[in-house]
């Protein structure tokens, strides 16, 4: 796991050639940790869900192929990142929020049989604690990854979310996991992260009324993403992440399109 660190000492603009940085990159595995958005994808229950309709598709009467569409979509919804003025007022927006807190090594802790024995469960300050008792120290600027399992139901709305139900309605059944505002102000308190995300709707669980999750994290200038997917491709530690949101002037969040870049595979 030495060469990724490498890599993201390159990324970031310390020590490493062009050509070293090159050929690290052209090597390296990526994983792709987005879904595809469509008319399925996951919104909460109150907004409005993915539209992509076709403006032009087929040959033009000039001979030539041509195809264009246009989409609507609300910005918290399928894989998306939250800027920090999503829940904090006077916050860096969409745009503001600067590249160097779009990336940074990646920690992965695997909550997902804690999950899979209760979907409300709340991530906890010990599930870190245990993560650090075996890996050392998060990095500063690195970006946690909550791996709950619960990416592999995404195509079954009612497993994933808890209900299928649209507007206050469905709000109040949603149940799946999310990380504890106790677990939340440890992090903001004592580590130097650029970002959290995991693998469900919401980094508040399903049963929150307060977001009080969400409060502490972008009060503290963290981003965050949700609906993340093949978190479980990762390692706990040794990938590194490129989180890279549509880039909405004044957007409180946007589509993400994010990765992992790995070391390649031993020959």
């Amino acid at each position: 796991m030495k060469k990724i660190f490498l890599v993201s000492i390159c990324i970031i603009g310390f020590a490493c050639s062009r050509p070293d940085l090159v050929k690290e990159l052209q090597n390296a595995r990526w994983i792709d940790l987005t879904h595809e958005f469509d008319s399925t994808t996951v919104y909460w229950p109150t907004d409005v869900n993915f539209r992509h309709d076709t403006v032009f598709y087929g040959m033009t009467d000039k001979g030539y192929f041509y195809s264009s569409f246009k989409y609507s979509a609300e910005e918290h919804g399928g894989t998306h990142f939250d800027a920090p003025v999503h829940f904090r007022k006077g916050g860096n927006s969409v745009d503001n929020v600067p590249v160097s807190q779009l990336h940074g090594p990646a920690v992965l802790i695997d909550v997902s049989e804690q999950c899979s024995k209760n979907r409300d469960y709340l991530i906890l300050t010990d599930d870190i604690n245990n993560w650090e008792h075996q890996h050392g120290k998060i990095p500063d600027g690195a970006v946690i990854l909550l791996y709950t399992g619960y990416e592999k139901f995404w195509n079954d709305h009612l497993r994933y979310t808890g209900t299928l139900k649209k507007g206050p309605e469905g709000v109040a059944e949603l149940h799946f996991p999310g990380l504890s505002p106790e677990a939340s102000k440890w992090i903001t308190d004592y580590r130097k992260v650029n970002a959290i995300g995991l693998d469900t709707p919401s980094i508040d669980f399903g049963q929150s009324k307060d977001f009080k999750t969400h409060r502490l994290l972008t009060e503290a200038g963290l981003t965050i993403y949700e609906n993340l997917c093949n978190l479980g491709e990762l390692p706990p530690e040794g990938a590194y992440i490129v989180a890279l949101p549509m880039k909405i002037k004044g957007g409180s969040g946007a589509p993400l399109r994010i990765v992992a870049i790995l070391p390649p595979l031993p020959q």
